[in-house]
């Protein structure tokens, strides 16, 4: 209990001192933000900070820090450790600086920023990954809420029915301007997200004061825990398999939307520092959650994560308020798969210079996107393995995108004379990740794609890889700093 505790600890504070010395090297001023210079009454339109605060902490926060934790808590306590220093260093740096780039770019979206600070051939590798990668998320975020509130109803199937539902939500959120219905709807799924996220932790931390030990190891937790020796290494899995709480790269396509709307720069730590650490505090809740139940009933790290979440929500707070807690966590998928499917137009718009200001150019952009998505949708349903394909290659693409943002605002910070570090460092970090994951990962391992090298190869040339790119990234600084 006491690592969950300064977890949570180290994540306030991180806030109030690295994130404020992030603040400092980007210094925020007074210059008029795109909301106002390019104002459309469509994407780019000033919102109340309190309202971005929440669009942002929805848009970002999807199941990751539910289901992902969930899942990565099985690697052990070494979780309550990774979260909040993870978080701090690189998640919420990288988001924050990724909303920044965007404020100082006209709200440009995130392959516009690759293109200033990577180049132009990077740009066109990246701008095609990242529109597959967002329809992969669109699709995975209607997936699991529609799988989440089928199990509320296990004598009458109503999956598909949940989907279209789900579905059509995302066109109307994807085509309307923002503050018809995400910027009035996000408010009521914000207070219902945190006062779930509040009981949850209020049971946890009740039951923990009777039971200390359910947030220990316990030897039946320990029978069936993550490790190298079961074919689950700390390094690479856990930072694949835990991406919101610490670091996703999805998280760079939705701080452009908010960038947007915001009315100042000043409100940038708040916005994009601050509710990355919301989302971190989030995690570490349901991390504990997650650990607690399997310490009590070891055998179900054995099921899928979606049951093991009903039955944490019902077994700690009981059928109603449980209820309305996994509601949250819908909400939480839905938010966050709405706003990727806005992303991924607005990206595309940016790409093709097409404006968006008429209802029936937003239309045209969708229909294709409706298409992809709905094709997605219907074959990662054939089986389970379908599905389990989709969630992989969404896991790891969405580190890559981490990687190639934070390696875009090192670019950013050194050709204005700033400590490029802060961002070149995670970015090496999450380089070595992605890399050894692709090498590792294979079928045998339980992937669907990858190499299948052994562990310490991967390792090796991960790190020659992860070195040569790092350099690469700094010369692109200086050069252009230089000239």
């Amino acid at each position: 209990m006491t690592l969950f505790f300064l977890g949570i600890i180290l994540l306030i504070a991180g806030y109030m001192t690295y994130g404020r010395f992030i603040e400092k090297m980007i210094a925020p001023d007074d210059r008029p933000t795109p909301a106002i210079t390019k104002f459309d009454g469509v994407d780019y339109i000033c919102l109340p900070h309190w309202k971005n605060m929440l669009i942002q902490l929805l848009n970002i926060a999807g199941v990751g820090p539910v289901i992902g934790v969930i899942l990565g808590i099985k690697f052990g306590t070494i979780v309550f450790v990774v979260i909040p220093i993870g978080n701090v260093i690189a998640g919420a740096t990288h988001d924050f600086l990724a909303g920044m780039m965007s404020v100082r770019n006209g709200g440009a979206n995130l392959p516009a920023l690759v293109k200033m600070n990577l180049g132009r051939r990077f740009y066109g590798i990246f701008s095609v990954f990242m529109s597959l990668l967002l329809l992969l998320v669109v699709a995975v975020f209607v997936n699991i809420p529609s799988q989440i509130i089928d199990s509320m109803q296990p004598d009458a199937p109503i999956f598909w029915y949940a989907a279209v539902g789900i579905f059509l939500y995302y066109i109307c959120s994807t085509i309307f301007p923002i503050d018809k219905i995400i910027g009035k709807i996000y408010p009521i799924f914000g207070g219902l997200l945190l006062l779930g996220t509040l009981a949850m932790f209020v049971a946890i931390v009740a039951y923990a004061m009777r039971e200390p030990w359910i947030l220990t190891e316990s030897e039946g937790f320990k029978a069936k825990m993550f490790t190298e020796a079961n074919g689950h290494p700390v390094i690479p899995l856990l930072f694949v398999t835990i991406a919101c709480g610490i670091i996703s790269g999805f998280h760079a396509t939705q701080s452009p939307i908010i960038a947007r709307t915001m009315r100042s720069e000043r409100q940038g730590r708040s916005s994009f520092y601050g509710m990355m650490i919301v989302e971190g505090v989030i995690a570490m809740i349901w991390a504990a959650a997650g650990l607690a139940i399997y310490n009590l009933f070891p055998e179900k790290m054995d099921m899928n994560a979606n049951w093991v979440l009903a039955d944490i929500t019902k077994y700690f707070l009981g059928e109603w308020v449980g209820m309305i807690t996994l509601f949250g966590v819908v909400v939480l998928a839905i938010t966050s798969g709405d706003t990727a499917m806005r992303s991924l137009r607005m990206s595309i718009a940016e790409i093709a210079n097409y404006p968006q200001k008429k209802l029936s150019s937003r239309i045209v952009l969708c229909i294709p996107i409706i298409v992809m998505v709905s094709i997605l949708l219907a074959w990662s349903n054939v089986d389970k393995a379908s599905f389990g394909i989709l969630w992989n290659y969404f896991a790891w693409g969405n580190q890559v995108l981490a990687a190639a943002t934070l390696g875009a605002s090192a670019v950013w910070l050194y050709r204005q004379n700033k400590a490029g570090v802060v961002a070149l460092l995670p970015a090496m970090f999450m380089m070595f990740i992605v890399i050894s994951y692709i090498l590792w990962t294979s079928e045998k391992h339980g992937g669907a794609i990858g190499f299948g090298l052994d562990l310490h190869v991967s390792y090796a040339i991960a790190g020659i890889l992860t070195i040569f790119l790092s350099t690469v990234i700094r010369r692109l600084g200086k050069v252009k700093k230089d000239q």
